[in-house]
C-alpha cells in the first residue's frame, strides 16, 4: 500500500537480470513482413502481462561472426508471452531459431 506520495521500489537484481530468448520470426502479415521487427520468445514468460513488464528493455542478438545487433522490446505479441522487438538494422533470416538476450 502506498501513501503520502511514496513510490514503490523494486529490487534491481530481480528486474535487470539478463534473460535468454529465441528469435521466432519476423513480425509479418499475410502478404508482407517487417525486417526491422522480430518476434522473440523469452524463457519463463508465459503470459501477456509478464511480457508487458519487459517493455522498453534492450534485446541483443549476436551473429555467428560476433557482431552484436541491438533492439528495443516494444511490447507483447499475442497472449502467450511472445515479445515484439524493433532492431535498428534488420536481422538476417539466419537469425530465426537462434538465441538472443534481453537485458
Amino acid at each position: 500500500m502506498m501513501c503520502c506520495g511514496q513510490a514503490k521500489f523494486f529490487k534491481p537484481s530481480s528486474i535487470l537480470q539478463p534473460m535468454k530468448a529465441v528469435v521466432v520470426n519476423y513480425r509479418r502479415g499475410r502478404h508482407t513482413q517487417n525486417p526491422h521487427q522480430m518476434i522473440l520468445k523469452a524463457e519463463g514468460v508465459d503470459t501477456k502481462e509478464a511480457a508487458e513488464k519487459l517493455k522498453g528493455r534492450q534485446a541483443v542478438w549476436t551473429s555467428p561472426a560476433g557482431k552484436q545487433l541491438t533492439g528495443t522490446v516494444l511490447g507483447a505479441h499475442g497472449n502467450k508471452g511472445a515479445l515484439r522487438a524493433r532492431f535498428e538494422t534488420g536481422l538476417p533470416g539466419q537469425a530465426i531459431g537462434t538465441p538472443a538476450e534481453i537485458l
